[in-house]
């Protein structure tokens, strides 16, 4: 019999970052490695990620990341893992892994090990192993995991819906659910995102009948945005343009390699002729399709409305479409966007959230997954805490007793012994890596709250050229400022800044002496300075000296 540790080190009370730990007996498997968007929390963040430093303490018991679909959400952040953790081995089925290499450099991707699994295919760990199922999504090649133990399967769903229109590789094996439920399932972590939702997902991620009324509103060009990967959704785009004279232009390296691989591998069905060019772009047309990559949502449309890119501007004849709803998170953002758009005199037109969703489980999918797994313990994941309280109420009304919902944050460890729960109150140290641009690493709260004191109070630069034989003041102080105050009307104010800092400069060095400590002149200045402003302004700008000899 075992000992079993299931915890999160990101996805818990929220949307993105999904990172769930399951310890068998001191042997860790992690399934997904997200990110999410910051969403304006920080400032210039564009995505954080899980922080992992206690898998980089258990590095050796690691036996693998499991990734359920390429979604950012779910195995973003694994090449900023194998930046702190090359040795693991990362399962994901073939176009998961693509996904993965796209985000990978070339030095990673020479020493990393991925490995590509199959649906249905078991994968053995000594006494426990691994069995992917095949799931709805809106990415091809998506799976659940069925981790059996000793005591039992525990099963994670990833991401998921029930959609019978949805075939190929994009079908979900409800046979094989089935089967591991009829042997028993342990514990069942599911997703919570639309928990909230009445009825099942489905028909409403299908979107073909929006996209033709769009598509027949205008004779126009037409920008459209997607969210990174949504495979089904561009299919849905391809097939009503397929329909039309018009042509689809692809923008952007990653977007245009993620399709053309897509088509190669049969994962997305699109006639050649309709893709454009760049020379397209400018047609009347033309569908221009964007995404976003590794960045805040709706990234690429700002430059564009902003007029920061160098092939699209906005005409007041074009139509912006947005083809995804709205979700937690990203409405104050989207509803920004629509007003942009308004102001240039170009038509936006987006999902309505009530209307579409997006490719996850309502509260008629989670219950037939809760019957067909029909799990001892219930164990609800991704969302927000309002989602995975809905989650576990609707696990109870399918009859699991209430003590065997688990809900926690995380950190927090739910053991179990034998197969029943220790009640334990034990919590892992979590956190957040806050990742800036293509800086690898936690950017930290001194840069954060440096951008801080920029943002709000603006800066000051003192400059000071001395001797280099007798110290003597040459030139300056002269001040520089930027965001404190308009220097046309606060002239008194920079001369009484000027005196100040010469005061401090020259008290600062000694006489008959060639040495000045430089680093007590700038902490001097700070703080006599940082006085002064304050006194007279109210603010607290950051205040740099530099100090230099000729």
């Amino acid at each position: 019999m075992s000992k079993i540790k299931i915890f999160a080190l990101g996805g818990l009370n929220e949307n993105g970052k999904n990172m769930y730990v399951v310890d068998v007996d001191n042997d860790l498997f992690v399934f997904d490695a997200g990110l999410k968007y910051d969403n304006d929390i920080h400032l210039g963040i564009d995505y954080v990620i899980p922080n992992i430093d206690y898998l980089i303490k258990r590095r050796k018991d690691i036996k693998g990341f499991f990734l359920t679909h390429g979604h950012e959400g779910n195995m973003g952040a694994i090449a900023d893992v194998l930046e702190l953790l090359p040795e693991v081995s990362v399962y994901g089925t073939k176009l998961t892994l693509e996904t993965v290499r796209r985000d990978l450099d070339k030095e990673q991707l020479a020493s990393c090990h991925l490995v590509e699994i199959k649906p249905h295919v078991k994968i053995e760990f000594g006494v426990n192993s691994i069995f992917p199922i095949s799931v709805t999504h809106s990415i091809p090649d998506s799976v659940c995991y069925v981790l059996y133990t000793e005591d039992g399967a525990i099963v994670y769903t990833g991401d998921f819906v029930f959609d019978s229109t949805m075939m190929g590789s994009y079908k979900t094996d409800i046979g094989k659910l089935a089967y591991v439920g009829k042997q028993g399932v342990l514990c069942l972590l599911c997703e919570s995102f639309y928990a909230d939702k009445i009825g099942h997902t489905s028909p409403h991620n299908r979107v073909k009948d929006f996209i033709r009324n769009v598509l027949n509103k205008t004779d126009n060009r037409i920008i459209a945005t997607i969210f990174p990967a949504h495979y089904y959704r561009i299919q849905e785009i391809f097939d009503e343009v397929s329909k039309t004279h018009r042509k689809i232009a692809i923008m952007g390296k990653k977007l245009q390699d993620l399709i053309n691989t897509a088509i190669e591998e049969g994962y997305l069905t699109i006639d050649r002729d309709k893709i454009g060019t760049l020379a397209d772009v400018e047609g009347k047309n033309t569908i221009v399709l964007i995404s976003d990559e590794k960045e805040k949502p709706f990234g690429n449309l700002e430059r564009i409305i902003k007029g920061f890119d160098k092939y699209i501007q906005i005409k007041d004849t074009d139509t912006i479409f947005i083809t995804e709803p709205s979700y937690a998170g990203i409405e104050k953002r989207l509803a920004v966007i629509m007003d942009e758009v308004a102001m240039l005199g170009a038509d936006a037109v987006c999902l309505s959230s009530k209307k579409h969703l997006l490719h996850h489980a309502s509260r008629e999918d989670l219950m037939l997954m809760i019957n067909l797994m029909n799990p001892k313990y219930y164990f609800p994941v991704k969302g927000e805490y309002r989602n995975m309280y809905t989650n576990g109420e609707i696990a109870e009304e399918l009859g699991i007793p209430k003590d065997n919902i688990i809900l926690k944050l995380n950190g927090d460890v739910f053991e179990m012994e034998n197969g029943e729960d220790t009640h334990s109150l034990e919590h892992i140290d979590v956190g957040e890596v806050l990742i800036d641009g293509n800086t690898q690493g936690d950017i930290g709260e001194l840069v954060l709250k440096d951008r801080e004191m920029l943002g709000e109070n603006g800066i000051v630069i003192i400059s000071c050229t001395l001797d280099k034989e007798t110290k003597e003041v040459l030139g300056g102080p002269e001040i520089l400022t930027r965001g404190f105050i308009y220097v046309k009307e606060s002239q008194e104010l920079l001369d009484a800044t000027k005196k100040l800092s010469k005061e401090v400069i020259e008290a600062n060095i000694e006489k008959n002496s060639n040495r000045v400590d430089y680093s007590k002149i700038k902490n001097d200045v700070r703080e006599v300075l940082g006085k002064y402003f304050y006194e007279e302004t109210e603010s607290k700008p950051m205040i740099i000296t530099v100090v230099q000899e000729v």
